[in-house]
């Protein structure tokens, strides 16, 4: 067997290796929705727990998908006020959006190495105080 042939064989096994990777990953790519469940979930068994106060429940469409409902809420960690929302579309079986007014408190979860990541409610937890 010559060398070129031999050459020939590797690169065709290494392209055949590099198609056979990048369908793998591809098929095991995780979208944003799983992406956000997972974090909320992360938030829900790790994430500290804060004073905060809901501040509106809004209804937006945007980029021609159906209407999201974000809920809008701040709260203090050491010493800095932080103000987020937090996207229910999907946990609207959790929570009745009409009881969420101005100023209700509230209690909030918030990852410690990064106060701006936070939730009120997930799947597994609610800070909303009735």
């Amino acid at each position: 067997m010559n060398a070129l042939r031999m050459y020939a064989i590797l690169a065709a096994t290494t392209a055949a290796l590099g198609v056979g990777v990048w369908q793998w990953i591809r098929a095991h790519r995780t979208t944003p929705e799983q992406r956000e469940r997972q974090r909320r979930q992360r938030l829900a068994l790790m994430g500290r727990i804060c004073d905060g106060t809901v501040l509106d429940v809004q209804e937006i469409s945007a980029n021609g998908h159906g209407p999201q409902q974000l809920l809008i809420y701040s709260y203090d960690v050491g010493g800095v006020s932080y103000e987020a929302s937090q996207d229910i579309t999907h946990l609207r079986q959790f929570i009745d959006v009409n009881s969420c007014k101005l100023g209700l408190p509230s209690s909030v979860r918030y990852d410690p190495h990064n106060p701006g990541n936070s939730i009120v409610i997930s799947e597994a937890w609610t800070g909303i105080r009735q």
